[in-house]
């Protein structure tokens, strides 16, 4: 398994700025997730049923240990249907993305999206002391700039 960290810039923000807007002030903390010994089944009506396109899979201890996207299924149900092998067998831990781009709770949110931009995700997994504590999306980036476009932008 193989964790990237995207750590921004570390100069000091002045005072009132937008500088100090934090990935962590914008993330999302309630997130739905998965385990690796759930089927992909599963995953697939999780994902249909509450309306997302992937979500991190984390271990007992809730350390992030992938990712599994709407595409990581689709590729399943195409294999499934070419080896004509059932679908109940197929598990998370074995169609998961395991190795995670991760980015830093503390990245000020417009360097956080440089990153977006230098990269095909749309969403990155926070991890504070090895343990998942929330996500970024390109979404939340906008809300970002839209609450912050008012007061400091003309």
């Amino acid at each position: 398994m193989s964790i990237k960290s995207y750590i921004g810039k570390r100069a000091k923000p002045t005072k009132g700025s937008s500088e100090n807007i934090k990935v962590s002030d914008y993330m999302t903390t309630n997130l739905i997730t998965f385990r690796p010994d759930q089927s992909v089944l599963e995953v697939m009506n999780t994902l249909i049923k509450k309306r997302i396109s992937g979500g991190p899979v984390v271990n007992e201890k809730n350390e992030l240990v992938g990712i599994i996207s709407e595409g990581d299924c689709i590729k399943q149900i195409s294999s499934s249907r070419y080896h004509n092998h059932p679908m109940s067998d197929m598990k998370v831990e074995e169609h998961m993305v395991k190795n995670v781009d991760t980015i830093d709770g503390d990245m000020n949110v417009f360097d956080a999206a440089e990153v977006f931009l230098s990269s095909k995700h749309r969403r990155f997994p926070i991890l504070r002391e090895g343990k998942l504590v929330g996500q970024i999306s390109q979404k939340d980036v906008l809300k970002a700039a839209l609450k912050l476009k008012g007061n400091t932008w003309r």
